[in-house]
């Protein structure tokens, strides 16, 4: 009985603990994370948690996201988790997302986790056509895109076909033209190899710095009313409040930077804006649903507190950490200057190093074809004495057979007969004798000399072969002394080791140092500008050069759009600066009569 009931006490101490924690999924843009959180835990106590493991210090820019039926929310900082309109199954599942988007990605984006963040989600949107981007643009991005993953460009590594797996380009722009993925891919590297030498954090800001001048950029859009019952789309960005035609998401209407915004509220479906002139009567507009309202007036806010926040001084965790980040700049440029040097000593070694393995081969092909020529040089030799011994001897015969033709002479003219037809007859054999006497001597002759020829040329041959076997010797001694040499500067001793360890890493700041930083920059901002300029002129050479496989029929009406805006000259600064120009009571009284 006791067993039983201590038992059951257990069980129910068991249930206890495990209703005191719960367990979340948070999802970011390159990772999945399971937390275990207790129930009392707030909105920021899980935030904060989720920033600490991925070493996020810029954590005003980010949120937690949660779907609610057919559309999203923020979780609440000063809410406790389990009490948000969440899904009670576990584990529950959150976005870890940007909410605010910066001005200036270049200048308020410090952390390389920010960053990188940012890109992912940017490069997400565009992708899903969340956010329009125009087809030129879309390529340069998408060069842009590849560097940040595969690093500089290898025509060795990147074969053709290497970006068949990836996605790069909207479906839209895709389907815009007569293009196969293969042109695509051309075009995509042909930028791509331009890119060489940048970072990976390097090219994922230059991404986000023609993003940001995109129309669609970091706008919120929702469909609201004003008091004429007029369906407009409300955007809400890092500027201000921005009113659309629902037809157009491209070019607002009006517009209320958040430095002319006194006050924001809502009471059920209404929203109230003040403006700061108080001179102006408050302009409210009705949305859809409360929770909308609710999701509105958070990102407000957050807007209109981070739009401050840019134009009052640092604070000092913001300027230690642009600090830091300025250092760490510089001693990833040194860094890289370092390493670019190993790396150009090491490819001068291998050049040298596959210089004298030519040479070595060159000279081991010289040696061959001299040894070569020897043997042929003996072989020559070796018959021209064998011919030299015939025709020596064929000449001695010669003489034996001239000798006895002497002796034949003079013993017919000694035993000549009496007869006169006799005599005519050893006459006629003498001269013939003579005759063949003469031409014997003649050949005799003849042989002596061409064995006296040969015999030179048995000389001359001896005296080739003493030169060639000369000359081999001397090949076969400097083959040995370059083989020696080269292995002795194959891999010099003195190229620095690639071995980096932290702990003998110092680096001291001084004023020389920052003084040629800060002049460094300033280059930097001189030649970006020549860079946007020749840019734009690129950009304008690939929209001539695809222009012509552009199926008209496919065109979107933000295609259209964008189209007639990029034909008036107009941009997402020139429109806004544009409409903030008249005075706050005249934009309230227009939007109020749409």
């Amino acid at each position: 009985m006791a067993r039983a009931l201590a038992s059951r006490m257990g069980l129910s101490s068991l249930k206890r603990k495990q209703t005191k924690s719960f367990s979340v999924r948070i999802v970011t843009m390159d990772a999945e994370m399971e937390f275990s959180c207790e129930v009392k835990w707030k909105g920021k106590d899980l935030f904060d948690l989720v920033c600490r493991t991925v070493g996020l210090r810029e954590s005003w820019f980010f949120g937690l996201q949660y779907n609610i039926k057919d559309t999203v929310a923020w979780l609440k900082m000063d809410k406790k988790v389990l009490d948000h309109d969440v899904s009670k199954e576990e584990p529950i599942t959150f976005n870890f997302l940007a909410k605010f988007y910066p001005e200036n990605a270049e200048e308020e984006l410090v952390q390389d986790i920010t960053q990188h963040l940012f890109f992912l989600q940017v490069k997400k949107e565009i992708l899903d056509e969340e956010i329009y981007c125009p087809p030129e643009a879309s390529v340069l991005l998408a060069s842009y895109a590849v560097q940040a993953k595969y690093g500089d460009y290898d025509p060795g590594a990147h074969k053709p076909g290497f970006l068949a797996q990836e996605e790069l380009l909207p479906k839209r722009v895709i389907n815009l033209y007569q293009m196969t993925p293969e042109m695509w891919e051309e075009r995509i590297a042909a930028w791509y190899a331009e890119h060489r030498g940048r970072t990976r954090d390097e090219a994922e800001m230059e991404y986000l710095k023609i993003a940001q001048d995109l129309e669609m950029y970091g706008v919120n859009y929702f469909f609201i009313r004003n008091k004429k019952g007029t369906n407009l789309l409300l955007g809400v960005d890092a500027m201000g409040l921005h009113i659309y035609d629902p037809q157009n998401k491209l070019t607002p209407k009006i517009s209320f930077p958040w430095n002319e915004i006194r006050n924001i509220s809502y009471s059920d479906k209404e929203f109230a804006i003040k403006p700061l002139d108080k001179k102006i009567d408050v302009f409210k507009f009705n949305s859809s649903k409360l929770r909308v309202n609710k999701l509105i007036l958070q990102l407000c806010i957050g807007n209109h507190d981070l739009f401050m926040r840019r134009r009052r001084v640092d604070s000092l965790e913001v300027q230690q950490m642009k600090s830091q980040a300025r250092e760490e700049k510089a001693r990833k440029q040194m860094e890289r200057q370092r390493l670019a040097r190993e790396k150009q000593l090491r490819e001068e070694a291998e050049r040298a190093r596959d210089e004298l393995e030519r040479r070595l081969h060159q000279l081991q092909d010289e040696a061959q074809m001299a040894n070569e020529a020897l043997l042929r040089s003996e072989e020559t030799a070796e018959l021209l004495h064998e011919k030299a011994q015939i025709a020596e001897e064929e000449a001695k015969l010669l003489a034996q057979k001239a000798a006895e033709a002497e002796q034949e002479m003079q013993r017919i003219k000694v035993t000549s007969i009496r007869s006169e037809q006799e005599k005519r007859l050893m006459e006629q054999k003498v001269l013939e004798a003579e005759m063949l006497a003469l031409k014997m001597a003649e050949e005799s002759e003849r042989r002596a000399k061409e064995a006296e020829h040969l015999k030179q040329d048995l000389q001359e041959a001896r005296e080739s072969e003493r030169r060639a076997k000369h000359k081999l010797l001397e090949i076969t001694s400097k083959s040995a002394y370059t083989t020696t040499n080269s292995n002795a500067n194959v891999l010099p001793t003195d190229i620095p080791s690639f071995n980096l360890s932290s702990d003998n890493l110092t680096f001291d700041f001084k004023d020389t140092d920052m003084k040629r930083l800060s002049m460094e920059i300033e280059k930097e901002k001189v030649e970006y500008m020549q860079k946007s300029k020749n840019l734009q002129e690129q950009l304008n050479e690939l929209k001539t050069e695809i222009e012509s496989l552009k199926l008209k029929e496919r065109e979107t009406p933000l295609d259209i759009l964008h189209n007639e805006n990029a034909d008036r000259g107009t941009s997402k600064q020139s429109t806004i600066k544009k409409l903030t120009l008249q005075s706050t009571k005249t934009r309230v009284a227009f939007f109020e009569e749409l």
